[in-house]
């Protein structure tokens, strides 16, 4: 459970030091302190952590390196590499930090406690944290709670999280916080959401379209997450070697739904819609076919040249419908293109908007929250790469360049009456542990987008 201890009764204090300030903490200790601090070896290094014990052994307080400004500049959550090495108890930190240090380091210091253990025991460590003073403890919950879902949906093999088990986990999202939700599923889809349809019937787990609603007043805001819950290639298989990671397909709705839970349990004032196109890229004798043109359900058609370039289909007619009844702010969020990691890694979300002051608010939201995002452009000039002259788009143009770019210009296509659309390209994962993140599923752009949300949503 990655929630604040509440008894701080015997809370033990928890110092942080950087390298470089060493000695002048070293010189702020008595003299018995500063020689067991020298012989133990204690230089604040990161994740370095020093026990002091009371005359009669027991335990006292313990410091915790945070290590180099250098450290600092590559790496974020330092303090989860201290609170996962700490003995078991309940620690406070010091009262004179900042209130924007004071609720990074309790962000970290929760997301240090998350573990994936549906299929193996993984208990976290045992180190609790009082609230620091001056941070909104039940905002902080909120958000490492909808992250840890995130990440559970998306560590949750294809075997178990296919699309209705996603629908199971939006239902219960949506029965937590009073949401309503409504399923299209299998051939219902056929006439209204064709491509939806197309990109899944091969399975025999239906496809469907989830359609969650909650909030009464406040503006608009729609979510739209790509739910391809495992993706062969279709036709257009993929080698082994691809297809390893490809329960993580599904990342954009993981992050759409950790994202409604954070704005949800906040109770931001927001009338909220999430739609997630559920579907398996499968091969069978009815999958469909390179070089088949489907029709969309805004009556665009789509050449096929890649059955592998799926997801933007799903979100296609996902995003028309959105688009129908338009709303204050569409974003969506897709682990859509592989150019997307070769241009800027797994670390970074890039995201596309034509609207500065959003894309402005939310680079500052996530140098705040520490979630780092990147634009990309909307790069009109290459639209004509999505042409391919025998119907109105191409899911795969030829050649190589600009993958995520012409993959967002397909999704824009899709949104033309909604005044602000936003697309996010995500990856889902975080390939080797780092503070906070286990190797496995991740949030990416979510912690930012709660954060600049108000800012983007009043400033209209």
């Amino acid at each position: 459970m990655m929630k604040f201890a509440t008894d701080a009764g015997e809370a033990k204090l928890l110092t942080l030091v950087r390298k470089e300030a060493i000695e002048d903490w070293k010189a702020s200790l008595s003299a018995t302190d500063r020689t067991w601090a020298d012989q133990s070896g204690f230089i604040a290094r990161l994740g370095d952590v020093l026990l002091f014990p009371n005359p009669d052994g027991s335990l006292r307080e313990a410091v915790g390196g945070l290590g180099s400004t250098t450290d600092h500049a590559r790496g974020r959550f330092l303090i989860a590499s201290i609170a996962a090495k700490l003995p078991k108890g309940v620690w406070k930190l010091p009262s004179d930090l900042d209130d924007d240090t004071a609720e990074e380091a309790a962000l970290a210091w929760l997301l240090s406690q998350y573990r994936f253990g549906t299929y193996r025991a993984a208990p976290s460590h045992g180190a609790q944290l009082i609230a620091p003073d001056g941070i909104d403890a039940d905002r902080v919950e909120a958000i490492a709670e909808g992250e840890a879902l995130t990440r559970d949906l998306i560590n949750t093999p294809a075997l178990d999280m296919g699309p209705d088990e996603l629908e199971i986990a939006s239902r219960a999202l949506a029965d937590r916080f009073g949401a309503s939700i409504n399923v299209v599923s299998g051939d219902a889809l056929a006439t209204d959401f064709p491509m939806i349809h197309a990109v899944g019937m091969a399975s025999p787990r239906a496809p469907r379209l989830i359609d969650m609603r909650w909030g009464a007043s406040g503006p608009n805001l729609t979510l739209v997450g790509k739910g391809v819950c495992f993706d062969t290639g279709g036709l257009n298989l993929k080698p082994g070697a691809s297809m390893g990671l490809m329960k993580k397909d599904m990342g954009g709705a993981a992050n759409v739904l950790g994202l409604a839970h954070m704005i949800m349990a906040l109770g931001m004032p927001v009338q909220l819609r999430v739609l997630v196109p559920a579907v398996e890229n499968s091969v069978s004798g009815i999958a469909f076919r390179p070089g088949d043109i489907l029709t969309s359900r805004k009556g665009l058609t789509v050449e096929i040249n890649n059955t592998d370039a799926e997801g933007r289909l799903v979100l296609a007619d996902a995003l028309t419908l959105a688009d129908e009844t338009p709303p204050d702010l569409m974003i969506s969020m897709a682990t859509l293109t592989g150019a997307a990691r070769v241009a800027v890694g797994p670390d970074l979300a890039p995201f596309y908007t034509d609207h500065d002051p959003d894309a402005a608010a939310l680079e500052m939201a996530a140098n705040r929250v520490q979630d780092p995002v990147w634009r990309m452009p909307f790069w009109t000039p290459y639209e004509p790469m999505i042409e391919p002259g025998i119907a109105d788009l191409d899911n795969a143009p030829k050649g190589g360049f600009a993958g995520s770019i012409t993959a967002a210009l397909f999704l824009k296509r899709f949104v033309t009456e909604t005044p602000r659309y936003m697309h996010f390209d995500v990856y889902g994962w975080t390939p080797s542990a780092a503070p906070g993140r286990p190797k496995g599923g991740v949030g990416q752009g979510i912690r930012a987008l709660v954060d600049a949300m108000p800012e983007m949503l009043n400033a209209g």
